[in-house]
């Protein structure tokens, strides 16, 4: 099958091994991507990159902001949670769900960096249980007020779009909150694990008034239509994420062994280093090409592979970590060292299996598809 890959990819690549890959290392040990990294983005047209062309964006299929996505993730997974949070979880929704009223407000300055946007659902004791969030709004006559708290918001520290999500007699609702709104205030988070350069922060909402026009979509549907619809998109990029990582693993680790010498001869020529060599590669192809056939059903117009990428998501962050452990396994002892980056990507990696639906999420509602999907009435049974 003949496909054109969209220029953006390659200036995504240029720009990913040029200026995110040497300096990777160094906005994980400071805690931040610079804001001249998100300027330099919107330059280049990345940030818009998936948005439609009458909104300021470059208007990319599907299956070409996965290449961009993979690019991105793999000079630097922080950056690459810039793309995932504002251009798919926000930017993707409004496009699909937002009134033509706040496509034009928000999508051209979004496009252009001039507003960085977060999607704010995650709360101290509601992460996996998204429909559990004590975040609560009041109707009022000029629109609502949102009290509550929200953690683990990426981008958050900078944003100044919020995708928030507030109950209200049972009912979930979505609204887009700006920066800057009384009473809205925000608290850096450190000592993380990873994403170190991703600006999350935890967000308090002390009667945080908002307009009737800042809802997205109808009251009540925030959880069932907005947020499941922002994790289609998020999931997608998540997915190209674990392929991203994947990918910049299996590179330093094939490096390393054919430089590294022991007992006389280069590393990548004693059997068991090539056993890990040939595991991470198999898995890194399977990995990418279930994420190339969402794309591609994408692409086509083909909006019902929900269960694709909860498969893709799951499978690609598993092979993220498997790759990035055999690649600390193959470095040894520098494998460890943070002068080296499979260190970095080690704990990346394990970040994919928590966010967007933990794996073990995912593997019920795998199962629970495969259990309908694959039962035969007629088979035989001992």
């Amino acid at each position: 099958m003949e496909y054109d890959i969209h220029p953006l990819v390659g200036i995504a690549k240029k720009f990913s091994d040029e200026v995110l890959r040497p300096s990777a290392g160094l906005f994980d040990e400071q805690g931040e991507v610079p804001r001249e990294i998100m300027r330099e983005m919107a330059d280049l047209g990345l940030l818009g990159s998936i948005l439609p062309k009458e909104y300021g964006g470059q208007g990319i299929d599907p299956l070409s902001y996965g290449y961009l996505t993979e690019e991105i993730g793999k000079g630097c997974n922080s950056t690459r949670a810039l793309l995932t949070v504002h251009t798919s979880l926000v930017g993707e929704t409004l496009v699909k769900l937002g009134t033509q009223e706040q496509k034009e407000k928000y999508l051209p300055a979004m496009a252009k960096g001039e507003k960085i946007a977060c999607f704010a659902l995650s709360e101290p004791e509601a992460g996996t249980d998204a429909n559990a969030i004590s975040t609560m709004y009041e109707p009022t006559e000029n629109g609502f007020v949102i009290n509550g708290h929200k953690k683990w918001i990426t981008y958050s520290g900078v944003a100044d779009l919020f995708l928030v999500f507030a109950k209200h007699d049972e009912k979930v609702s979505a609204f887009i909150v700006e920066m800057g709104t009384q009473g809205l205030t925000r608290k850096p988070m450190r000592g993380l694990m990873a994403s170190r350069g991703a600006h999350l922060s935890e967000l308090h909402f002390d009667n945080v008034e908002v307009p009737k026009d800042s809802l997205i979509g109808r009251e009540g549907t925030g959880f069932s239509f907005v947020a499941n619809a922002a994790l289609f998109y998020g999931r997608y990029s998540i997915a190209w994420a674990g392929v991203a990582i994947a990918h910049a693993a299996l590179e330093e680790m094939v490096t390393y062994a054919r430089k590294r010498e022991q007992f006389g001869k280069k590393i990548g020529q004693h059997q068991l280093i090539q056993g890990l060599i040939a595991d991470s590669t198999t898995a890194f192809y399977a990995a990418k090409s279930a994420c190339e056939k969402i794309g591609y059903l994408r692409n086509q117009g083909d909006h019902n592979s929900l269960m694709e990428i909860n498969i893709a998501k799951y499978y690609s962050s598993s092979v993220a970590m498997l790759v990035a452990n055999n690649a600390v396994q193959v470095l040894g002892g520098n494998g460890i060292s943070n002068r080296f980056p499979v260190e970095r990507l080690y704990r990346e990696a394990k970040v994919l299996e928590i966010i967007e639906g933990t794996n073990q999420i995912q593997q019920i509602l795998i199962s629970q598809h495969a259990l309908r999907k694959f039962f035969r009435k007629d088979s035989i049974v001992a």
